[in-house]
């Protein structure tokens, strides 16, 4: 990492529905084509399609085109079981055998759909597997259900890379997989070499988690395939503006990332949504912002004062040395 270079910034593409009415006046319909081309405006160069939502008014090819046309690159997808109110009770854990088939086989007709599109990243975020009550849930047999529905998507095409992405509740009251050590615990179990994480940050400050550290034990215990930051106060997830509440803790994960060789999409998971904010403006501020950062992370990442404080851990000194950095 540089503090020059550009990496390939994605994010949340719904958000850019916001104001369509305005955007798009007279348009009864707006299209994935339409989302990306807004994304565009504000200086994205890369997305992730939502499967199977995104592909209801657009075929793989035309998608294709629109990301050529608007100087973006595919970063991967992302399955969006949750949409579907028949995963209710789970997509992999759902008590009924014929919906836990139906969920694995929507997901490999998604990679086959990734595929066709040239893309090799797959996200799995699971977040209506897990329970609700004490005594709902057989909980090794909805594990032993998970994994071996994980493997087997795994399996479908190894050349994919298949990502885990976690979150500790949300739809559910409890997710199983919660936090960066059970998702670990998971891709042990499944032990497949074209499995990994994604790290979200709030995910990881709602898992109370610190990021770098979760980085780290991803990074030595399986692989970083993706990135998504935000912000947020913990409590659930926010999905502020990158660096809004925690930007210390942001350049110490960028510095990790920049430590362990990720060299994968950094995705602003936000929701402007919630505020009604402008969805390019705030898009353009988070990709300012994080080459801020990514610049100031940059120099971090080799100073060796800063490695001696830390060895030892003097966190006066390494306040000193970080703040130093941002505030120049």
């Amino acid at each position: 990492m540089t503090a020059h270079d550009t990496p390939r910034f994605a994010a949340r593409l719904n958000a850019f529905k916001i104001g369509a009415d305005a955007y798009w006046p007279g348009k009864n319909t707006i299209t994935t084509a339409d989302l990306l081309a807004r994304a565009a405006t504000a200086g994205l160069n890369a997305a992730d399609l939502n499967y199977p939502d995104h592909f209801v008014n657009d075929r793989p090819v035309d998608l294709k085109t629109a990301l050529e046309d608007n100087g973006m690159v595919l970063n991967g997808m992302a399955m969006r079981y949750y949409t579907d109110p028949g995963y209710k009770l789970g997509a992999f854990t759902h008590p009924d055998a014929a919906v836990r088939r139906a969920a694995i086989d929507e997901t490999k007709r998604g990679l086959d759909v990734l595929a066709e599109m040239g893309g090799r990243l797959m996200t799995l975020w699971m977040g209506q597997d897990g329970f609700d009550y004490s005594f709902q849930m057989h909980y090794a047999q909805a594990w032993d259900h998970t994994l071996a529905a994980m493997a087997e998507v795994a399996d479908h095409n190894p050349s994919i890379d298949i990502a885990l992405e976690y979150k500790p509740n949300e739809p559910r009251a409890f997710a199983l997989m919660p936090d960066a050590a059970t998702t670990l615990l998971a891709l042990k179990d499944i032990g497949r070499a074209n499995t990994g994480v994604t790290l979200d940050f709030a995910h990881v400050l709602y898992a109370d988690e610190m990021p770098a550290f979760a980085a780290a034990l991803v990074a030595r215990h399986a692989r970083i395939l993706g990135v998504h930051l935000n912000d947020g106060y913990g409590k659930w997830d926010n999905g502020l503006m990158v660096g809004a509440v925690h930007p210390i803790q942001t350049i110490e994960l960028l510095v990790e990332l920049a430590r362990s060789g990720y060299d994968g999409a950094l995705y602003f998971d936000t929701f402007p949504d919630h505020s009604g904010l402008d969805p390019v403006e705030e898009a353009r501020t988070n990709i300012e912002v994080v080459q801020k950062l990514r610049g100031i992370a940059a120099g971090l990442v080799g100073n060796t004062e800063l490695q001696d404080a830390i060895s030892r851990q003097n966190a006066p000194r390494a306040m000193r040395i970080v703040q130093n950095a941002m505030l120049a």
